[in-house]
């Protein structure tokens, strides 16, 4: 299907918005819009962080996802306790693949789940004597944890559990860091905000424990990893580039991370942020009182990754400069063959993306690395911020969609017709069923990493091996099927 022009995707929006009651179709409109490269502000053209509408299906998680589930459970060496019922924490745990070093259950903890399993007697009496009596069981079970987090569900929030008061009492008595993060999933209007509140929690409870300590040996090249997440080892890939051109990696959040190295972060010179809706509070926090500089980087597919190694080498010496160029030509080749493989396989396919954090705009230049165009694009919990980086990225007239919902994706992917959706996991069902090739882009579908020259190697592979599957010849969306079935019987009779 060619491109839509502007009136065409003007016209598909209203289309789409007929279907709602009137104060509901003026809501959604604020949040759908046409790409304008020219705008330098995008909230000229979109509106987002607002609550979703009620009753509509709505794709984002929680206040404690963004918390626990992003930021703080990554932290490997580091013991978080879900405090609340037994499913949020479930939910959480071990979903995003989370790769790390170390003997789970030992010295490492990111694939389990500790919570304070409330009942409806805890909410009735409280919860503040349980959550104390689990950190000495804690301790007891697991003493080479380096710390403790307590990350609030709903319930705690709404009973007025003291956490702090129980933290600071069991800091003094186990002396190892316990850090009360209030972030019950009712909070905000996405888990954007657990982000912001995790970081504010690292911000008042961790960042200062080592101010004054001179012990750690610094070096002029020394820079900190911050939102890599580590999902199927996109932090290694990236981390190998930022090491071969001669930076020390001091520390790394929270992908593989320890709070030890969280601890060391204001000892660097340059914080590199690639995951900034989720990071960038604390990257502004230590700019303001550590006066460490941060960038935000992109390490998807080799424009990005060489744009982003000069860009970061730009902050150093020539010693740096001249490794980020070395880094560069090493990798060609394999990148080069890498292009030359799959771009003809590839080319002119178009993709639709819907997903969190800091996709929806850094995979672009990937794919169109590749020679495939994203047409539409949106962030289920992104602000204008975030929207201000995608208007440069995407081309005139292309569809960019805020906290789109289930009905309004469904009816765009059926006009545009895309020949590949890169989504969440509960789309992925949907769009495979109506014979629509599809990738997990939250996790990598099982596979990763996507960051690098290493990664992108690998998102080309599964980008093809998604594409040009012949199973989609195969495929026809239910209701066609029995629609067809109906027919047949009807000419027989």
């Amino acid at each position: 299907m060619a491109a839509l022009t502007r009136e065409e995707t003007e016209a598909l929006i209203q289309e789409v918005l007929e279907i709602y009651p009137e104060q509901a179709k003026k809501d959604r409109a604020k949040h759908l819009a046409v790409n304008d490269q020219s705008l330098e502000k995008s909230n000229k053209c979109i509106t987002s962080n607002r609550k979703s509408q009620p009753g509509v299906m709505t794709i984002r998680g929680c206040a404690y996802a963004g918390s626990k589930g992003v930021v703080w459970g990554p932290i490997k060496d580091m013991i978080h306790i879900s405090h609340g019922p037994v499913g949020c924490g479930q939910y959480s745990r071990a979903g995003r693949r989370n790769y790390y070093v170390g003997t789970t259950g030992v010295n490492t903890f990111g694939t389990m789940n500790f919570t304070s399993d409330f009942t409806e007697k805890d909410i009735v009496f409280g919860g503040d004597k349980k959550l104390a009596k689990i950190m000495t069981e804690i301790e007891q079970l697991f003493p080479l944890n380096k710390g403790i987090s307590i990350q609030s569900e709903c319930p705690i929030g709404l009973i007025g559990d003291d956490i702090e008061a129980v933290a600071k009492k069991a800091n003094k008595e186990i002396g190892k860091p316990v850090v009360p993060v209030r972030c019950e999933g009712f909070r905000g209007v996405s888990q954007s905000l657990g982000h912001h509140i995790a970081n504010d929690a690292i911000r008042d409870w961790v960042l200062e424990n080592r101010d004054g300590d001179d012990s750690f040996p610094t070096t002029p090249y020394d820079v900190a990893v911050i939102g890599d997440y580590n999902i199927g080892g996109d932090a290694w890939a990236s981390r190998t580039l930022l090491e071969e051109m001669g930076l020390r990696v001091v520390a790394q959040w929270s992908g593989d991370g320890t709070i030890a190295e969280i601890e060391k972060t204001p000892k660097v010179k340059l914080n590199l942020i690639h995951c900034y809706r989720s990071m960038n509070y604390i990257a502004r926090h230590m700019e303001e009182k550590y006066k460490i500089p941060w960038i935000e980087y992109n390490f998807f597919g080799p424009t990005k990754i060489a744009e982003s190694l000069r860009r970061i080498a730009s902050h150093f010496d020539d010693t740096i400069k001249e490794g980020a160029e070395r880094v560069i030509a090493r990798y060609e080749g394999e990148y080069q063959a890498v292009i030359d493989k799959y771009k003809p396989r590839l080319q002119g396919k178009r993709v639709m993306l819907y997903i969190g954090g800091l996709r929806p705009r850094h995979v672009i230049g990937a794919y169109e690395d590749l020679g495939m165009e994203v047409v539409g694009t949106g962030y289920e919990f992104g602000h204008n911020d975030d929207y201000d980086r995608t208007i440069k990225e995407m081309g005139n007239s292309t569809l960019i969609y805020d906290d789109v919902t289930g009905y309004e994706f469904e009816e765009f992917v059926k006009r545009i017709q895309p020949d590949l959706i890169g989504s969440g996991i509960k789309e992925k069902y949907i769009f495979q069923k109506m014979g629509i090739p599809f990738r997990q882009m939250h996790s990598w579908d099982y596979s990763g990493p996507y960051h690098g020259y290493d990664g992108f190697a690998i998102f080309a592979r599964d980008m093809d091996m998604t594409l040009n599957n012949p199973c989609w010849k195969q495929v026809k969306a239910p209701w066609k099927t029995d629609a067809a079935s109906s027919e047949a019987v009807k000419a027989a009779a």
